[in-house]
């Protein structure tokens, strides 16, 4: 199910300025509590607390000069999403997770299992002719001088998909119409079901920029990850267990890229990139958001959110308790 009537207003919690502040030269998430604590501890980061407190109206900026001035090489991207672009299997899982009677063990037969224990799970998602027309515009768009916003500060290179403008006609109806049938079988004790914002960007690694990425956690209820190419050696992904838990990394899971193929698995797993060997790695991640579920408890902070107006989806939160209907079948 997903959302529909008059757009809806969602926020972010407070913490997002003050807690898993990203230092590189550490590799680690801190705490801001107040200026000298931070200073004492990890050196000066007042930039980067100053620059998530404007990122909401520099990102909205953006958005509006992309949406005029910028000359896309593959306009079709910018159309409602099409079954063409799906791999048959994405659909045929997605066909069958609507079905009356629908039920886990009958979606496990329609995709990859890759553990069991943390729930991890890989299918087909886009055909090749459709990753290939993606990553030509995301090129042609990193060449251009539009302003660029960054996925995040452990991700340097790569594209926000909401400024760019293919969240409504790409990513909301592959939330809505797709991903949503699916997550709500797989993963109905983390919000599932209840899909209704989510944050998508494409992520790029290469020799001489971002070649790995470290241990983290995403701010989603769960997350989507798909290859999109080039040709690259190394960067598999690696996955522990539950943030909350002790000794989460004790015994990484690794997880090969495979183009065009899908990793499901909740945000709150541990996880990582090893190092790129060789060429260029393109991925598409969507973190999928519920707020039915983060309303009542922070997954960043772990405390009843604090709320802040912020711009488009925000980080997923709301003021009010989701009202939700099947959108796509009234499509």
């Amino acid at each position: 199910m997903a959302t529909a009537g008059a757009p809806r207003r969602f926020c972010r919690c407070a913490c997002f300025c003050s807690e898993n502040l990203y230092v590189a030269r550490y590799g680690l998430h801190v705490r801001f509590r107040d200026e000298q604590q931070l200073r004492q501890d990890y050196g000066p980061l007042e930039q980067e607390v100053e620059r998530r407190r404007r990122l909401g109206p520099e990102s909205a900026a953006r958005k509006a000069l992309i949406a005029s001035s910028y000359h896309p090489v593959r306009p079709e991207l910018y159309k409602s999403l099409q079954d063409a672009a799906l791999a048959p299997e994405f659909l045929a899982a997605t066909e069958y997770s609507t079905s009356l009677g629908a039920d886990l063990e009958g979606l496990l037969q329609r995709l990859e299992t890759v553990s069991e224990e943390k729930r991890i799970y890989r299918l087909p998602v886009f055909t090749a002719p459709f990753c290939q027309a993606l990553l030509e515009e995301l090129e042609h768009f990193e060449q251009s001088d539009m302003p660029k916003g960054r996925p995040n500060t452990m991700n340097n290179y790569g594209v926000l998909l909401h400024e760019l403008g293919l969240d409504e006609p790409l990513v909301t109806p592959l939330r809505e119409c797709f991903l949503q049938p699916l997550m709500a079988l797989l993963y109905p004790d983390c919000g599932g079901g209840w899909l209704d914002s989510h944050r998508a960007f494409v992520v790029k690694y290469a020799l001489g920029q971002d070649r790995e990425l470290g241990c983290h956690y995403d701010n989603a209820e769960l997350t989507l990850n798909v290859a999109l190419g080039k040709t690259f050696t190394g960067g598999a992904l690696y996955f522990g267990g539950l943030f909350q838990a002790p000794s989460a990394l004790a015994e990484p899971l690794e997880v090969e890229h495979v183009v065009g193929q899908g990793v499901l698995h909740r945000g709150g797993q541990l996880h990582g990139a090893r190092p790129l060997g060789t060429g260029e790695r393109w991925n598409l991640v969507v973190w999928l958001r519920a707020s039915a579920v983060r309303n009542r408890l922070c997954p960043m902070c772990c405390r009843k959110p604090d709320l802040v107006d912020d711009e488009g989806f925000g980080d997923g939160f709301t003021r009010e308790e989701p009202t939700t209907v099947d959108v796509c079948a009234l499509t």
